[in-house]
């Protein structure tokens, strides 16, 4: 399934939220992160990655989000079970 990047602000126009849906691959992880980087230069809004919708993750998109996540202050919500656990093995191989 391809990956869709929905962008849009929340519901009281402090930030930016990413809907992300389909499968995602390093590619489209890349591509992400440079719209979250684009988000993020304005500080005073914070930047949130919504995956309630993501039905597959490879582990080098995973290892992305982990960077966006920890490096750039990104806050990632909607994370079933298996993407987090996913999210945490990159994060255990990339220290």
């Amino acid at each position: 399934m391809p990956t869709e990047i929905k962008q849009s602000e929340n519901h009281n126009g402090t930030g930016t939220v990413f809907r992300v849906s389909g499968d995602m691959l390093l590619e489209d992880a890349v591509l992400l992160q440079r719209f979250v980087k684009e988000a993020g230069e304005d500080r005073s809004k914070t930047v949130t990655i919504d995956l309630a919708d993501l039905h597959f993750i490879d582990s080098e998109a995973a290892a992305v989000l982990r960077r966006l996540q920890h490096d750039d202050g990104v806050h990632i919500a909607g994370v079933e079970i298996f993407l987090q656990s996913a999210i945490d093995s990159a994060e255990r191989l990339g220290d």
